[in-house]
């Protein structure tokens, strides 16, 4: 039988971003934030966008560093893509265990975590969003996950 050892993953407060601009916007506060991608948006954008999105982001933020993590709402494929593009935080939901736990070991072979649930956070396409941010990245509590590893 395999040993389990469950691990929290502690994380800047997270902020879901639709592209560029709102990266530029959650980056140029200066705080710690997690740039989350919108529910599913592997299905629909996938990896290589995100990947391109957070590449451009880091180039024009070179001195903050910044957490990323790519929804890929139940497609199992769309988060072994995202692994094998680079993706080191994904969340995959509503599949089965044995899916979930097949793209966990490819996810942990390349030192990456895959969650099963997105994390509380501010979208910046909701109304009052923007405005809300610095005090969001200031007062939000640091989140975690729960993972388990081999």
């Amino acid at each position: 039988m395999t040993s389990r050892i469950s691990q929290l993953i502690r994380r800047p407060p997270a902020v879901v971003v639709h592209g560029l601009a709102d990266a530029r916007e959650a980056l140029g506060v200066g705080l710690p934030v997690t740039l989350v991608s919108a529910p599913g948006a592997a299905l629909y954008a996938g990896a290589g966008w995100w990947t391109a999105l957070t590449a451009a982001a880091r180039a024009e933020y070179p001195g903050q560093p910044f957490d990323d993590l790519l929804d890929c709402g139940d497609a199992p494929g769309r988060a072994a893509e995202a692994l094998r593009a680079g993706q080191r935080l994904i969340v995959l939901r509503g599949v089965t265990p044995a899916l979930h736990e097949r793209v966990r070991l490819m996810a942990e072979a390349l030192g990456a975590v895959v969650l099963t649930a997105m994390p509380e956070a501010l979208d910046l396409a909701r109304p009052g969003a923007r405005r809300r941010l610095p005090d969001w990245l200031r007062s939000a509590p640091v989140w975690t996950a729960k993972t388990d590893t081999g």
